[in-house]
């Protein structure tokens, strides 16, 4: 079953390798969409694919990489909107 989320994360996330991580693991769990930083300091995730393969994306987001300090993750589901690839916005 095919699933959309969109995640912001809250913690010590930018400037730290941060959105390459999600961009990493999103492809190894074959996942589209998008992370990009967002102004206010948070990370927004946008995810969809099959349910099983966003579930551990969103375990991935709540862990995020080694030097990061994730302090709140938030959820909310989406219209599937048919990504074909995960990207890396920039604002």
């Amino acid at each position: 079953m095919k699933k959309s989320i969109r995640v912001y994360i809250t913690g010590n996330i930018q400037g730290i390798y941060f959105r390459s991580f999600i961009k990493e693991n999103a492809e190894k769990y074959n996942v589209k969409g998008f992370v990009r930083n967002l102004e206010d300091g948070r990370v927004e995730v946008f995810l969809e694919g099959n349910s099983e393969d966003v579930n551990k994306m969103i375990e991935v987001c709540k862990m995020g990489p080694k030097n990061a300090q994730v302090r709140d993750v938030q959820t909310k589901q989406e219209k599937f909107q048919d990504f074909k690839n995960f990207k890396v916005l920039h604002i």
